[in-house]
């Protein structure tokens, strides 16, 4: 059966964010030979919403359906300084009620803090929405600098394309990395984005020679994740020093050359973990961890499981 997703419409809304949640949840994908998931846009009134730029959107269903999906996405909220009306609220807590996965994509976080679904949680939104988010929910744990939390059944994430490496997230966590991938090179993007990266680097995209540069050393790095790989190694490929490698690194991707290494191993790992019965040990040699249990304490710090459980789990939902 394939699973629903509802999404909130509001007026005034960006059709941006809905078009993330659109792209991934959406549009049909019957080569990856999974129940894909089953789309429907929800408003609290039947009537047309007006969007940005003067178009009307009309949504499929009203809030019941949304209080009975298995996913709830929020992709924002009218106002920052406001709540949403009653019956929305009411609709996000029986949702959650249910057991549903409740996310939130950009100042959707504000609706799900009034509806007290972030209470004793971690939550994130955008940056330039922090102040205002932590003036009206002082008592919530609030993390403006990463890109998205994952906290038990309930997701936030920061502005926009943030909004995207969550919707991944979600395809990663429900049907293993190598389909995440799939979905990630139709988009061409990147297949992953931690969500504890930064959400604002003064260079996201390279800019100059160096930057090119840097993104080369990425791509050899990729090919060589078993081998031994030193920030010296990585200078050294795109003909810098050290001290300047790294700097333009971090300028250039918001985080640092061994981080981001210890991630990409993670990451490599998973279709091994998923697809392979491969004793844990080789598994971390085959991704260039030189001890089983460095590769146990960066799995765990990244994807929040160990290997054995995260195997367990993605074979317990095939």
């Amino acid at each position: 059966m394939r699973p629903s997703v509802a999404v909130l419409a509001y007026s005034g809304m960006s059709l941006f964010e809905t078009g993330i949640v659109t792209e991934i949840f959406g549009l049909l994908r019957p080569e990856l030979d999974v129940p894909w998931y089953r789309l429907t846009i929800c408003a609290p009134a039947p009537a047309p919403v007006p969007v940005l730029g003067g178009a009307t959107l009309h949504p499929a269903a009203g809030l019941d359906f949304l209080a009975a999906a298995d996913t709830v996405i929020v992709p924002g909220v009218e106002s920052v300084r406001a709540d949403p009306a009653p019956e929305v609220l009411a609709a996000l807590r029986a949702a959650h009620a249910r057991g549903a996965r409740i996310l939130s994509i950009c100042s959707g976080a504000f609706a799900l803090a009034a509806a007290g679904l972030l209470d004793g949680r971690r939550a994130t939104t955008h940056w330039r929405y922090a102040d205002v988010f932590r003036a009206r929910y002082p008592h919530l744990d609030l993390d403006p600098d990463v890109l998205y939390i994952a906290e038990g059944d309930v997701w936030t994430s920061a502005g926009s394309a943030a909004g995207l490496d969550l919707c991944l997230h979600v395809v990663r966590t429900d049907h293993g990395a190598a389909v995440a991938n799939a979905v990630a090179r139709r988009l061409v993007v990147q297949p992953h984005r931690d969500g504890g990266q930064a959400q604002f680097i003064e260079a996201p995209m390279p800019a100059d020679a160096d930057d090119d540069r840097i993104a080369a050393s990425l791509a050899w790095a990729l090919a060589r994740l078993r081998e031994p790989l030193t920030l010296a190694d990585l200078a050294r490929q795109a003909h810098m020093s050290p001290r300047t490698y790294l700097r333009h690194f971090t300028r250039a991707t918001g985080t640092s050359p061994i981080r981001w290494l210890l991630r990409q191993r993670v990451q490599a790992s998973l279709p091994l973990l998923e697809t392979t019965d491969a004793p844990i040990e080789q598994v971390a040699a085959a991704v260039g961890f030189d001890a089983t249990v460095t590769y146990r304490h960066h799995f765990t710090n990244a994807m929040r499981t160990s290997p054995s459980a995260y195997r367990q789990a993605f074979r317990a939902r095939d």
